[in-house]
Formats: structure tokens, sequence, C-alpha cells
């Protein structure tokens, strides 16, 4: 039978525009195998989004789709959530055994002295190391100083002091261990995506400190301090873990130059680059200028609305929503441009929800200030901490996040102590209404000199 060339014809242009319609962004990674280099060009190792992706779920949860990025996102949230677990119990023992608030903040001080004093000489570190080994150290280092904690409790021959030198221990670990981490985002997500993984990061971080808040509660009363100790101990294993998998490219140069040296280097590579310097002011600033208004928080649920405990920690949820909300819009927007003039308009918004949050009289008008003060607030650090990755060379990486880090990590204790000493002297209210006038202030100026920032 003969085969007709007008069908076979129309066949075949049927096909080749089938063929054209489908895009390639569409196909999995998976499926084509058969056809790629067995040995990964970089260290997202398998799926490799190109374009914009379409969805919503799929736009904001877009680092997701790497399997590093996923194998650290869970670890941390774990160990985090262990943390968070911990500090229950350590803050009611601390109390417990010495009946002193001084001890409480003593605690908090020695956990976080070494970041702010050693953080730099971890960017060092982070620089010359293999900063996957340099942070499975860390992560044996905090765990052994949680299990210590849970052997003496559990044998009952705990004293303050114990807690304070683990407080201290835990401090070394992340003073060496944050920076690596920070330098090792950019390893587990193409940097298009960049952006979207950091906001991630910064939900994991607030998911855990909730739900790690619930257990802890719930485990204290339930099964004793022991537990909790020994909970947080048994969370660094999923961090191990997912760095005993993923495998990163970065292999540090070889250096004869002495840490000083090295370290100086990376102080003026900072110096030198007019947007890291001004990106490594605007988190710091924003720290220092809205972290007061949590800081501050107990008071306004007292005095100004005549809470309870019930109704403050109604009011922090209410800004930890937020805060989740703020990350996952910075997650959505992703790689999408002018990531400085939102960074500078979020803190604007951030000053204008701290005056009306300062001005409100209705407490339930204040938790809705509440919520879009922790959408503004993360949203401002996660696209500001994007924009220094993005900006970092990878070579001096692990340095320029350790200054980042030592002056975002600073700037927080010193504003909350500034706050309260105005607070005491002034009052609550006038205090964040201050701070959110100056926020704005500062982003008004870059916006009005159109500094490098804005055309980011």
């Amino acid at each position: 039978m003969k085969r007709n060339p007008v069908a076979r014809n129309d066949v075949r242009r049927w096909v080749s525009v089938c063929i054209r319609a489908c895009p390639r962004a569409s196909v999995p990674s998976q499926t084509k195998f058969w056809m790629a280099d067995p040995s990964p060009k970089d260290a997202s190792e398998s799926v490799e989004p190109s374009g914009t992706p379409s969805g919503v779920l799929r736009r904001t949860f877009q680092a997701f789709h790497y399997p590093n990025f996923r194998l650290m996102w869970f670890g941390a949230f774990t160990s985090t959530t262990g943390f968070f677990v911990q500090e229950v119990a350590q803050s009611w023992l601390v109390f417990d055994i010495t009946r002193s608030e001084f001890y409480l903040g003593l605690t908090a001080t020695l956990n976080g002295a070494p970041i702010l004093l050693l953080s730099l000489f971890g960017g060092v570190a982070a620089d010359r190391m293999d900063r996957r080994k340099l942070l499975l150290l860390s992560q044996f280092v905090q765990m052994s100083s949680a299990l210590s904690l849970a052997v003496l409790v559990g044998l009952d021959l705990i004293q303050v002091w114990h807690i304070m030198a683990a407080a201290f221990v835990n401090g070394l670990g992340q003073a060496f261990g944050g920076p690596a981490y920070q330098a090792l985002i950019p390893s587990l997500a193409d940097k298009k995506d960049l952006p979207n993984a950091i906001a991630l990061l910064s939900i994991q971080f607030t998911l855990a400190r909730v739900v790690g808040a619930i257990i802890g509660g719930i485990t204290f009363t339930s099964l004793g301090p022991t537990a909790c100790f020994t909970i947080n101990g048994l969370s660094f294993l999923a961090v191990i873990g997912a760095l005993s998998i993923i495998h990163v490219t970065f292999v540090p140069k070889k250096s004869d130059a002495h840490v000083l040296q090295s370290l100086k280097e990376g102080l003026a590579s900072v110096y030198r680059n007019r947007v890291i310097l001004a990106l490594v002011f605007l988190a710091p600033m924003a720290a220092f200028l809205g972290a007061p208004l949590v800081t501050l928080l107990p008071a306004f649920a007292h005095e100004t609305y005549m809470l309870g405990p019930e109704g403050y920690s109604r009011m922090m949820a209410f800004w930890g929503t937020g805060a989740v909300i703020g990350a996952l819009y910075v997650a959505f927007q992703g790689n999408a441009p002018h990531k400085g003039r939102r960074s500078l308009l979020m803190q604007i918004a951030l000053g204008g929800t701290m005056i009306a949050f300062a001005a409100s009289l209705n407490v339930w008008a204040a938790c809705i200030v509440l919520l879009f003060s922790g959408w503004t607030i993360l949203g401002v650090f996660a696209l500001v901490n994007s924009l220094v990755q993005l900006h970092a060379k990878e070579e001096l990486r692990g340095r320029i996040m350790s200054v980042y880090n030592t002056a975002f990590r600073g700037a927080m204790p010193l504003g909350n102590f500034s706050a309260g000493l105005l607070a005491d002297k002034f009052s609550a209210s006038a205090t964040v209404m201050g701070n959110g006038v100056l926020l704005i202030l500062v982003a008004l100026v870059y916006l009005g000199r159109k500094h490098e920032v804005t055309r980011l």
C-alpha cells in the first residue's frame, strides 16, 4: 500500500511544532541522566532550574530543588530546634540555681562573647580550610557541650558554672562555624537562586525558634531538663549527617600569609568595596534600631495594654508570623532586580510600623502592626544578606561574611542595651518611635544620594 506523502509531511510538521512548543526548562534533569556529565560541575549536583520558575509555590521554594540545599535546610532546622529546646531548660536551671536575673544575662553574654571576638578569625579559617570540615568540627564541639550538660544534670551534679562554661564553648563553636556556614550557602544553589535560598534559611530559624520553644516546654514539664539537653545533643546528628553527604566544590588556596595578614586583607576588601561597606552598615543599623521593638515588647504588653503572659505571647506570635511572611516574600521575589532599592523601601516601612506601634492604643491594632513589623525587618535582613553574598568574592567570602556577621550580631545586644537605658529614662514608646524615625532617615539618605545600593 502506498504511503500518502502529504499526510506524512503533516505528521512531521505537527511533531515539529509540538517539540518547539515544549519548554526545555520543564524537562526534569533526572530524565537526562544518560547524557549528563557524571561528575557534577557544581555543588548543587542535580537540578539546575533555568529561567523564572512558574507557579507561586515553585517560585517561593525554588532552592528546595537543589538536593544539597534540602539536606542542609532540614539539618539546620533540626539542630536549631534542638538549641531552643535546650534554651528552655537552660534558662530555667540558671534561674532556679541562682535566683538571679544577672546570671541569666551573664550566661547569654558568655555565649555571645566568642562570636563577637573571634568571628573575624573564623572567617579567615573559612577561607583557608575546607568549609565543610570546619563546620563539622563546630557541630561536634557544640554537641559534646550539650551532652556533657545532659550527663551532669542526669547525675544531679550540675552547677551554674557548668552551664556558663558550656555556653562559652557553644559560642566558640559558633564563632568558627558561623562564617563557614555563611560561606557554604552559595555552594548549595545556583547564584541566581541565592536570594531565595537565604530567605528560606531565614524561615528555618524563625520556625525552629517557635517549634523548639513548644517542644522544650512540653519536654521539660513531662521528662525533665536532662531530656532537653539530650535532645539538643542528638539534634546535631542531623547537621553532621547532611554535611557528610553534600559535595562542596570550594578548594581553599594555600597561603603562607600570617593569620593577621589574612584578616587585614579581608577587612581591606570590605573597606575598599563601597557596595559591601554600605551593606555591612545597613543590616546592623536595622538590627540596632529594629530589634529593641521585640526586646521592649513585655513592657508594652504589661504597661500599655495591661496584658499578662498569654497576651504577651500572642503579640510575639503576630510578630513571628510576620517574620515568616517577610522571608517568604523575599523567597518568592527570588532574583528579581532592584534588591537594594527594595531593601531601603522595606526599611522605611519598618520605621513606619515602629512609629505606628508606639502610637497604638488598641491592642489588636498593635498586633496587626507587629505582623507588618516582623515582615519588614526579616525582609531587610534577607535582602541585604543576599546582596552581600552576591557581591563577595569566593576566595574572600569567609572573611567578608565574618565581618558582616560580627557587625550584625554585635548590633543587636548593643541596640537592646541602649534602648533599655533610654526606655528607663524616658519611655518604651518614645524609644521605639525614635528608633523608627532614625531608620527612615537612614534609608532616605541612601535614596536621596542615589547611592550604589539603590542601583543593585
